[in-house]
């Protein structure tokens, strides 16, 4: 008799991916204290190296080693895409856009993971998660123009969201193939030194800020060091090591409706119907997305019914 396959590693993926999601909605609120005090540079600089300093001290206490050679072509490329470039120009291009025309475009990040994924990675696309993804863009969308200020967008701003959210396609889909030959804690760590030495040359922007920046905004940035970027990538890599490229980006966009429920509970911003409304497409879809189809109840092998000629033929 056969058993059910132990779902324990889905559980434990799913968990990962929900911390994950939860941590990189408070680095929203976190982003708006220290993002008065520091600019774009500098706070991702900081970030990294907060970041990178707990990850080190994590492979020290654990004993991780180098990762294998075979691992650090995606190792290197997701930690300047992702952790280094995308970080600058996400903090650059939220300083020149308007909330709505940052949902719309940093939010085609996991569209463009689930076609990459498909094109680079061989990932299938089910109905399901596109149908997903696309009712949580709306949402998305949705919640970015209910919450938008009086603040213009510039073209400068929006090349700029466009480009982070295609350099956070391309760090996920390149470390995809790392994590088959690393651990998620290793791959995290060095992609995450990648960035922060690729964001070096904003070392005296950071110096120079950080004596004048508030104690406040210095917290903030090292939380985002050590909570969003090194807990939280290293339980997305965890995840994204058990499921396709494609289904964990579709994952993020609960991100929207948890950054509205932090917003109503830290900040006091009391949502409107439409945030809300919003927020919910955005749940929606991801539940879609990472929902699966009820497989087939195997039943009893039939043998196929045999020809007429067949029995023909064998007639005693």
């Amino acid at each position: 008799m056969s058993t059910a396959p132990s779902r324990r590693p889905d559980l434990l993926a799913a968990g990962a991916a929900s911390v994950t999601v939860v941590l990189w909605a408070s680095a929203f609120v976190s982003i708006r204290s220290a993002g008065e005090a520091y600019s774009p540079g500098a706070l991702a600089l900081g970030r990294l190296l907060s970041g990178a300093l707990t990850l080190g001290v994590l492979c020290l206490l654990r004993r991780e080693g180098l990762p294998p050679r075979p691992a650090w072509r995606g190792i290197a490329v997701s930690g300047l895409l992702w952790f280094g470039f995308y970080m600058v120009v996400l903090n650059w291009g939220e300083q020149r856009v308007d909330a709505g025309t940052a949902a719309l475009v940093v939010n085609v990040g996991p569209i463009l993971i689930a076609l990459l994924g498909a094109r680079l990675l061989g990932d299938a696309l089910p109905p399901r998660l596109l149908a997903g993804m696309a009712v949580s863009f709306a949402g998305a969308v949705t919640v970015g123009l209910s919450m938008s200020g009086e603040g213009g967008s510039s073209l400068f701003g929006v090349v700029l969201c466009l480009l982070a959210a295609v350099a956070y396609a391309g760090g996920v889909v390149a470390q995809k193939p790392a994590l088959g030959h690393a651990s998620a804690l290793q791959v995290t760590a060095f992609g995450c030194l990648v960035g922060a030495v690729l964001c070096l040359p904003f070392t005296g922007q950071l110096v120079s800020e950080a004596g004048r920046a508030p104690v406040s905004a210095t917290l903030n940035m090292v939380y985002l060091g050590v909570f969003p970027t090194a807990l939280a990538f290293t339980t997305w890599a965890y995840a994204l090591a058990r499921t396709t490229a494609g289904r964990m980006g579709a994952t993020t966009y609960a991100v929207p409706a948890l950054v509205v429920l932090m917003s109503w509970l830290f900040l006091g911003e009391v949502p409107g119907l439409l945030t809300l409304g919003g927020g919910a497409l955005c749940l929606a879809g991801v539940a879609v997305s990472r929902s699966r189809g009820r497989a087939a109840v195997p039943g009893p092998a039939r043998a196929p019914a045999p020809r007429r000629e067949d029995v023909r033929d064998h007639r005693p």
